[in-house]
């Protein structure tokens, strides 16, 4: 079974440049070790939420964009012993600097749980962050199916739902914080992908507009806690050749 690393940064807007060459020099190293894809993504519509945000999740200043970003593994196996051989490969030592404050970047490993549409690459993705109590994975599985089939037919080309399996505490953020975790909750980090910008907006409007007058369904976590935004495909080994 695949494996996900999924993670959040705060990266100084000026310097998109110097991060996309940064991501690039790291996806040599990654497929090296076994990465079979690696995608990165910068955000161009993250609204502000009440309670969470992907600005808050990584204490990002106004000057910064938050990228979302995830690599595919063959499994976990291969994830941890690749995080395990880095400190110690020479291609370490001739990255670029990191071009943005790595002690604010998230991240942790992911299982995929529910897999939608194609996975090709595309240009606008909706990206998700969710705690969900642990004994409540069957009901979101259920309610992100039943969202899968909505998303289609508005037209969205995919989605992957990612359970949280390590998922690690951070000295100064992390998921859980971002999601404002509960004991008893997991990680969920899900992105649904579509051809554009315009046919997502259009298809969030049509979904406002149908839910109008009918009752909110219930959902098996706390909705208000959940945070999502749209962003550019920046990078996509698989487009890369």
């Amino acid at each position: 079974m695949t494996y996900i690393n999924g993670a959040l940064a705060p990266v100084p807007t000026e310097s998109q440049d110097d991060y996309l060459h940064h991501v690039t020099q790291l996806w040599q190293m990654f497929r090296k070790h076994g990465a079979l894809r690696m995608v990165d993504c910068w955000g161009v519509d993250l609204p502000k939420g009440k309670q969470t945000d992907f600005q808050g999740a990584v204490d990002a200043a106004a000057h910064e964009t938050v990228t979302f970003s995830w690599i595919e593994w063959p499994d976990r196996a291969t994830a941890d012993a690749c995080w395990h051989k880095l400190p110690g490969d020479p291609d370490m030592q001739k990255l670029s600097a990191m071009p943005f404050d790595g002690s604010r970047m998230i991240a942790g490993g992911f299982e995929p749980i529910l897999t939608s549409g194609t996975d090709a690459p595309t240009d606008y993705v909706q990206g998700f962050v969710a705690a969900v109590p642990a004994d409540r994975r069957e009901d979101y599985l259920a309610m992100a199916h039943e969202g899968w089939q909505m998303f289609q037919r508005l037209g969205a080309l995919g989605s992957v739902e990612c359970w949280g399996q390590d998922v690690p505490h951070g000295k100064r953020t992390d998921f859980y914080r971002a999601t404002h975790a509960k004991e008893g909750e997991v990680i969920v980090f899900s992105w649904v992908q579509w051809p554009d910008r315009a046919t997502c907006d259009a298809a969030f409007r049509t979904m406002h507009e149908e839910a109008q007058g009918k009752p909110m369904p219930e959902m098996p976590f706390d909705g208000m806690r959940m945070f999502w935004g749209g962003f550019r495909t920046a990078f996509d080994s698989a487009a890369e050749g």
